[in-house]
């Protein structure tokens, strides 16, 4: 099975550009698609601009319009769809989409940014929290009447707007304490880890120089000055079944590379 992640930062804008050949192209199983900022107004339209013979759009919509939003694409049909975290504070922002299938759920994720000044760094601490204790009761609830197991997969695709080590951003130095890169949101990151999930990218790949997220100041993406902040996170017990994880970072029609995983499952 492959999935795809993708920050659109606007999916109006990404269909300008290039994502239906984009879609065409990796002939992914699954697209999730985070940040694609549309209003309920829009869905009609874009849903006729996404029809396609093998996938379906799952949209969900924060209450802002114009603001947040997750899309999954999918050819595989999910059992249940679980919209949100069960947190009207969070909830409000459409941040996390569940795609609930016999054998694993799948979690389409847009963690918050912590703003200027990190002015929304208690604000993400606290989701980040909650969001923790939502895989820990997906983990513990069988996706199935059928399956009922002690322990259950997990894979998350998203945007967790953290760099979680020095190997992740350009500037590591210059951008001690800046958003995105705080003590705090690293150290949950660990500790969202060590509590038995997998950083699908690392696992297969150690290398410096690897981000998915770059300014749109001038040549900041050419000379490669970027952060790596998109993720695929799966729970321990997939670890045999991990096959491949790219970042496609010569696509383009966002600030964000996509990234590629691909699994047996």
């Amino acid at each position: 099975m492959k999935i795809i992640t993708w920050n659109l930062n606007g999916l109006k804008s990404s269909l300008k550009t290039n994502l239906l050949e984009f879609i065409e192209k990796y002939n992914a199983d699954t697209y999730c698609f985070q940040e694609i900022k549309i209003s309920k107004n829009q869905i009609e339209d874009l849903s006729k601009k996404l029809v396609h013979k093998h996938y379906k759009p799952y949209f969900y919509l924060s209450e802002k319009n114009g603001y947040s939003g997750l899309l999954s694409y999918s050819k595989i049909e999910p059992n249940n769809i679980i919209e949100g975290i069960g947190n009207e504070e969070f909830d409000r922002e459409a941040r996390v989409q569940t795609l609930v299938y016999d054998k694993y759920f799948l979690i389409n994720a847009y963690f918050p940014h912590t703003s200027r000044e990190l002015a929304r760094l208690p604000f993400k601490l606290k989701f980040n929290q909650k969001f923790e204790n939502f895989c820990k009761n997906l983990k513990s609830r069988p996706p199935s009447q059928k399956l009922r197991r002690a322990s259950n997969p997990l894979l998350i695709a998203g945007d967790f707007n953290v760099a979680h080590k020095e190997i992740d951003l350009k500037n590591p130095k210059a951008n001690k304490n800046n958003a995105g890169f705080t003590l705090s949101e690293r150290k949950w990151f660990d500790k969202f880890l060590a509590d038995g999930y997998i950083d699908v990218f690392r696992y297969f790949d150690k290398s410096s120089g690897k981000y998915t997220w770059w300014s749109y100041r001038k040549d900041v993406r050419a000379k490669n000055i970027g952060w790596r902040i998109d993720y695929f996170v799966v729970s321990n017990e997939l670890r045999s079944k991990l096959k491949s994880c790219r970042i496609l970072q010569n696509e383009f029609g966002s600030d964000h590379a996509p990234v590629e995983m691909e699994i047996v499952i």
